[in-house]
């Protein structure tokens, strides 16, 4: 009952408001994943540097589960070496044979977008870039990623590899993933690995100071509060800029206890002046405007809750007839300002604990589940969100208030006697007023 209130595909009509001038866009809760605008959501386009994104979850799924440390030391390799030189791509300069530790790496690929350093962490983390790419695209398949294809670890086209791109990718070949797609990985990233946020959100770093090779390296998100685009709030995510994939951008962004995430690909710019910087920033700021304009987060249902005619559930066997429910927890959730009275209450008891006469049996104990309450749409409209785990979010379980002891044995066989009794008084009853 639950997938079938929240396993629609309409998002909140943000539609009529908002009109972003790009090939495809997302706009979602950052803490729920649930969809508030969408346009071609599941068309595969290209992303160019957001595949850096991947790169960093996986890299920080390594560090968490001890298979990477941040000081551990990586060579720099021959690929590594020719892809970190050519300064018409994004690059600190690495040095053949040098030694770097996974921290710089990172950072100098989360800050500055280093297609070479890029290339040296999934040589860290899968031996090489080949299997790296087998990595990308297996977690994809487990993050539900239904429309990407990964074919290497930057979001470079293959060419600019000149013949040593992954193994069995194409040599004209892109990335490529749709907006719902990149927004999902963007929601596990900075939900599963917050901290990323911290390295985001950094406008201006020195790689390597006190060296020859010290470069400052100032953050391509330039909407980060002190740079030429600042907005308030916006603290990550990735840039993305390919002939390919056009001008592209994942933002997030967090006021008043709200976090928004919103997607861009090849957005346009309407003055003609064909400013492709000004057009992903402005798109952007146009979704991330609306949405705190005109979205709240409300208490749809506070903590201990009872619905209305059920707040309690019949009970046999025990030393009371039955039991009181409420929620465990309250229900938050963003939706559109005013709109709390949009949304009612929906009690789902738990089957596998209810008699085929709904009854529940003695004993209960206090706190223990009875089932679980959400809320839906008093109009049928189904509510979006990018994972099932999001929707989760807006689920709370349905606890007794109190507990129920086991009537002892010889109660029980009293009753069954009074009940036997009853029942065949009843058959008379009813049998005499058939005679007459």
């Amino acid at each position: 009952m639950f997938l079938g209130i929240f396993a629609g595909v309409d998002p909140v009509k943000a539609e009529a408001g908002l009109n972003v001038n790009a090939d495809g866009a997302i706009m979602v809760d950052g803490e729920t994943g649930r969809v508030l605008y969408q346009k071609n959501a599941d068309s595969p386009l290209g992303i160019a540097s957001m595949t850096k994104m991947m790169t960093e979850y996986l890299l920080l799924d390594s560090v968490k589960h001890g298979k990477v440390k941040w000081d551990q030391e990586y060579t720099v390799s021959d690929l590594v070496y020719k892809i970190s030189q050519p300064t018409g791509l994004s690059n600190v300069p690495l040095r053949l044979g040098e030694k770097y530790n996974v921290r710089e790496l990172y950072e100098a690929m989360a800050i500055y977008s280093a297609n070479g350093t890029t290339i040296a962490l999934a040589e860290v983390i899968g031996g090489s870039e080949t299997n790296f790419v087998k990595m990308m695209n297996d977690k994809a398949k487990k993050l539900g990623l239904k429309n990407s294809k990964f074919v290497n670890s930057t979001g470079l086209n293959n060419k600019d590899y000149n013949g040593e791109q992954p193994q069995g990718t194409g040599a004209e070949e892109e990335n490529v993933m749709s907006p719902r797609d990149v927004a999902t990985l963007a929601y596990h990233l900075i939900n599963d690995y917050p901290d990323v946020l911290k390295t985001a959100s950094t406008p201006k770093k020195v790689f390597r100071e006190g060296t020859d090779d010290r470069i400052v390296m100032q953050n391509w998100n330039w909407m980060l509060p002190s740079l030429v685009y600042g907005y308030q709030g916006m603290d990550g995510l990735k840039t993305g800029t390919t002939d390919f994939a056009g001008y592209c951008f994942t933002g997030t962004a967090s006021r008043d206890g709200k976090r928004f995430i919103t997607v861009v690909q090849n957005a346009k710019d309407v003055s003609g002046k064909n400013d492709g910087y000004k057009a992903r920033f402005g798109e952007t700021k146009k979704m991330l405007d609306y949405a705190f304009s005109n979205f709240t987060k409300e208490t749809l249902v506070p903590k201990h809750y009872q619905v209305k005619g059920q707040k309690t559930v019949p009970v046999i066997k025990g030393k009371e007839d039955q039991v009181k429910i409420y929620t465990k927890s309250a229900i938050n959730m963003i939706i559109q300002n005013g709109g709390k009275q949009d949304y009612k209450p929906v009690l789902v008891l738990d089957k596998n604990k209810l008699n085929k006469n709904g009854e529940l049996t003695a004993p209960i104990k206090k706190g223990e589940k009875i089932g679980y309450l959400t809320v839906s749409p008093k109009n049928g409209e189904k509510v979006s969100f990018l994972t099932s785990e999001g929707g989760q979010k807006v689920k709370v379980d349905v606890i007794a208030v109190n507990g129920v002891e086991k009537s002892n044995w010889f109660v029980l066989m009293m009753r069954g006697i009074g009940n036997f009794f009853g029942d065949v008084w009843h058959g008379i009853s009813t049998a005499v007023k058939g005679w007459f």
